[in-house]
């Protein structure tokens, strides 16, 4: 099995558990001698062992202790040398008798990166930096942003007619886009830490906010409520079903008793600074991240969308685009975003695809002003 190979059975089971791992990244690891894969494991929740552990232990199950000696470990970061939740992974290697680890990438949080991969070299086992480093990376996105910038990762998930309109002048939007849309949908939201919506969508649709797959609940994120003032009320499903999974941004000039209710039912309230009467929503990201978010996916309405565009923190855009008109009197897809000029405009380098009926166009968002602009690194652990 070639380093190559064994990397992507650690992304393989990376990706499995997208999503169900912040603050720490979904981490995966593999376990091999010559040609035969001897275990693998990814990062367990929030004080369960990480990708390397599991790797090691249930190769240890399998194939015995002696196995592992000599064996080499690929995994999408590098191990940690600190203690934090767990002990440091780099101590479990050592132990175990590893002699070759193969790294995708170094740790991005400024007081691990490098430690890990020194501590190893120190002890004269070969590491190799760098296997498949850009789908690490694209993996990893998310810890990264939180390391770099202090806020998570931020996709904006938008379905629309050709015309730009999410829904008639009346409210009607269910359903715009068809049942493949609806269904990679769900998909992005079975990966991300959680879905955030503004308090007009919620009092529009009343969205439970799972993901889905075959009418089968799979994955219940943390739901985020944009609800300054906390107008959407207490019946809501976000509040209903799972009320302990719904986290609520608002000001403070929300009302005390509707805090005390919402509370009471199990929804964590997170006050945050406002500015000109609205959330500031570079400092709500940065609360977000602080409370161990790193990926989330943004799915309405059109306000929160143009108000998270204007502060340039939406860093991928998934738009569906169903073929059908609504018209002029029909409700934007995005707010009003106050550009004086088109160089102002953020642009898409995507690609386009299908799904099904409707058409798929997703990637990165640029913005004029900060393109080719590094960031400088601080926050996040692992």
């Amino acid at each position: 099995m070639t380093p190559e190979a064994a990397m992507k059975v650690a992304l393989s089971a990376a990706r499995r558990v997208a999503g169900s791992t912040y603050p720490n990244p979904s981490v995966g690891a593999a376990v091999f001698r010559g040609d035969r894969l001897l275990g693998r494991g990814a990062t367990r929740p929030a004080g369960g062992p990480h990708a390397e552990i599991v790797a090691l232990v249930r190769a240890k199950r399998r194939f015995g202790i002696n196995s592992l000696r000599g064996a080499s470990l690929a995994v999408t970061l590098e191990p940690c040398n600190r203690v934090g939740r767990t002990g440091p992974c780099t101590d479990a290697i050592l132990e175990a008798g590893i002699r070759r680890v193969f790294v995708g990438h170094r740790d991005p949080h400024p007081a691990g990166s490098g430690a890990g991969v020194r501590r190893l070299r120190r002890a004269g086992i070969e590491v190799q930096l760098g296997v498949l480093e850009e789908a690490c990376r694209e993996q990893h996105r998310g810890f990264s942003m939180v390391c770099a910038l202090g806020r998570p990762f931020v996709m904006l998930k938008l379905a629309s007619s050709l015309d730009g309109r999410i829904a008639t002048a009346s409210g009607e939007s269910r359903w715009v886009t068809g049942p493949d849309a609806r269904a990679k949908g769900h998909l992005l939201r079975s990966r991300v830490d959680a879905i955030v919506i503004g308090s007009g969508t919620a009092l529009a649709d009343d969205p439970e906010l799972t993901a889905r797959r075959g009418g089968r609940v799979v994955r219940r994120p943390i739901r985020v409520l944009v609800d300054s003032t906390l107008r959407v009320p207490p019946s809501a499903k976000l509040y209903r079903e799972g009320a302990n999974r719904t986290w609520v941004l608002c000001g403070s000039r929300a009302g005390a008793r509707r805090r005390r209710v919402l509370e009471d039912l199990g929804a964590r309230l997170l006050e945050t600074p406002t500015r000109a009467g609205k959330l500031d929503l570079k400092r709500a990201a940065a609360r977000l991240a602080r409370e161990g978010l790193t990926e989330i996916l943004v799915e309405g309405g059109g306000s929160l969308a143009a108000a998270l565009l204007r502060a340039r923190l939406v860093d991928e855009l998934h738009w569906f685009v169903a073929p059908r008109v609504l018209g002029g009197d029909g409700r934007p897809s995005i707010a009003d975003l106050g550009l004086r000029s088109l160089v102002e405009s953020p642009l898409l380098n995507g690609r386009l695809g299908r799904a099904g009926c409707d058409l798929y166009i997703r990637g990165p968002v640029e913005y004029p002003a900060s393109r080719g602009r590094r960031a400088r690194s601080r926050g996040a652990s692992r």
